[in-house]
């Protein structure tokens, strides 16, 4: 899962970054309304995290741009105001949840983990594949019944695939959304992952599409 984190103070940025990555997450930071606004445009994120007083453009005018361009991200707006107007005002918008500052970053992640578990029209908070399960709202793996011990990047991965699984993703977008920055990465790097994935959950789990990517299988081969 990739997030876009918008955020002009730089240690509250960090902070929430370091905790998302610590859930595996993979993570890009803009410092200012500008910035934000171009990433979210540019770049195929699972979800925003936006704080509505940043410097050169507002957050609520960065979201009503992305909701004019097309962009259906989930969005979940931080703000330091108490008032209701500035929240109704992220609502119409088109956010999908708001934090108001101070947070408990734990609170974040678990918010966060919803409002793309809802985007990607999952009712329950157990996501179901086969033996495999995902438990969104801890992030945790299970395979027959046990936890399923993964690296970051294999989580990423797995995550992807099983929030669309049985929907083949295409290479490119699997590696925007599992890369940080650039996904211009090793071409041979998703593969290896992938072969790591089939050692812990079967060979047949993971489909490869030739020329177009891969898919979670719910039918055993």
């Amino acid at each position: 899962m990739k997030i876009l984190l918008v955020e002009d103070d730089h240690m509250l940025a960090h902070e929430i970054a370091q905790a998302l990555r610590n859930e595996n997450f993979a993570v890009d930071v803009a410092s200012n309304g500008e910035d934000g606004q171009h990433l979210g445009d540019t770049e195929p994120y699972d979800a925003a995290v936006l704080d509505l007083g940043l410097p050169k453009v507002p957050g609520v005018e960065v979201l009503r741009a992305w909701r004019k361009n097309g962009r259906q991200l989930p969005v979940l707006i931080l703000t330091a105001r108490d008032g209701w107007t500035d929240k109704v005002d992220g609502f119409k918008a088109g956010a999908d949840d708001y934090l108001t500052k101070p947070f408990r970053v734990e609170e974040l992640v678990m918010r966060l983990r919803a409002v793309v578990r809802r985007a990607a029209g999952h009712a329950t908070p157990k996501i179901t594949c086969r033996s495999l399960t995902l438990d969104v709202q801890t992030g945790l793996f299970e395979f027959n019944g046990l936890p399923l011990k993964l690296t970051a990047l294999e989580w990423r991965v797995l995550e992807c695939l099983i929030m669309r699984k049985e929907t083949v993703v295409e290479r490119g977008l699997l590696a925007e959304k599992v890369y940080e920055g650039d996904a211009g990465t090793d071409s041979n790097s998703l593969e290896v992952i992938i072969a790591r994935l089939r050692r812990k959950i079967g060979k047949d789990a993971i489909e490869t599409e030739r020329g177009r990517g891969y898919k979670l299988s719910a039918i055993p081969g």
